[in-house]
């Protein structure tokens, strides 16, 4: 069987560089990594073993850089493009969201453009976020991959945009594009920025755990390896211009997740500490899976109470 050559970019990465080990670890698959090695982006993400293998490469690169990208993709026969590449803490999008227009929109469309001359591509995935669709009250049904759009922060109307960008290039062009959208991501090689690696920080370094709002906001949260499993599933056996939901179906309100750590740590809730509410903050997300669990038939396996300690 012919090896096949995938580009996964943002493979530094939180999501990226585990799904880079998803894939050496899977496939006998040519891993071609383009990180722009931005501040959440890490060398040792990806481990010794693949950094040493025949089979990985990493090039330094900013996806908006075209005339780079197109070469690496002719050279390498690239297959499949995998498109983690993202700025996606919502904070900073709030503080400055340049990069994330740069990144999330220009890049995506940068990416997109040179489809035409790439034949080798057989599948370009985009991989996005469940906060495209906006927010649920408590009683709203979760979101299916027919929710309409109505992003509410400045990142997920980037990350929404470069969604439309790639249902745009596939209507028109009928490029041969695909679309995931999941849930809050937890797991190993996380950025501290993140709630649940920063509580866990705070808690063993007996430091006060910043809590917006009154900590009631809810979120679906997905063991970083199923959401792996979940693009896997959809980059090979996804009909194509199809968007597919991937959530965990574990709705946790963030003061539960905040009382879980402190629990496993044996801490006290004295160190929690409510701040002023994030601007725009969204109430809840929650995603129905069976779009995927039907036709690809994916499912999550980690349960978030052995998932959350695994990183205790």
């Amino acid at each position: 069987m012919e090896t096949k050559n995938i580009l996964i970019t943002g493979g530094l990465g939180f999501i990226g560089s585990n799904y880079v080990r998803h894939i050496y670890h899977n496939y006998d698959y040519n891993i071609h990594n383009v990180d722009l090695k931005t501040y959440a982006a890490d060398y040792d993400n990806i481990g010794n073993e693949i950094k040493n293998s025949d089979r990985y490469t990493l090039s330094i690169c900013d996806i908006n850089d075209t005339t780079r990208i197109k070469r690496l993709v002719h050279k390498q026969n690239i297959n499949y493009i995998v498109n983690f590449a993202a700025e996606s803490h919502v904070d900073n999008s709030i503080s400055d969201s340049t990069p994330f227009i740069h990144t999330n929109i220009n890049g995506t469309h940068s990416l997109l453009s040179i489809l035409k001359d790439c034949p080798s591509v057989e599948r370009y995935l985009q991989v996005s976020t469940d906060e495209v669709y906006g927010s649920l009250t408590e009683q709203d049904p979760a979101f299916t991959e027919e929710t309409p759009i109505q992003a509410n922060s400045p990142y997920s109307a980037s990350k929404a945009s470069a969604d439309l960008l790639c249902r745009s290039f596939h209507e028109t062009f009928n490029y041969p594009i695909l679309i995931t959208r999941c849930s809050n991501n937890y797991g190993p090689n996380q950025h501290e920025e993140k709630l649940i690696p920063l509580m866990i920080k705070n808690a063993k370094a007996g430091k006060k755990l910043p809590v917006y709002g009154d900590g009631r906001n809810i979120r679906d949260w997905i063991h970083v390896s199923d959401h792996c499993s979940g693009i896997d599933a959809v980059l090979h056996g996804g009909k194509i211009g199809e968007i597919y939901n991937i959530g965990g179906k574990n709705e946790i309100r963030n003061i539960d997740i905040v009382r879980t750590i402190l629990k496993l740590l044996d801490k006290d809730e004295s160190q929690i500490e409510f701040v002023k509410d994030r601007l725009g903050h969204d109430w809840r997300y929650a995603i129905d899976n069976s779009k995927i669990q039907n036709e690809l038939g994916w499912k999550p396996h980690v349960d978030f109470e052995t998932g959350i300690k695994e990183l205790i």
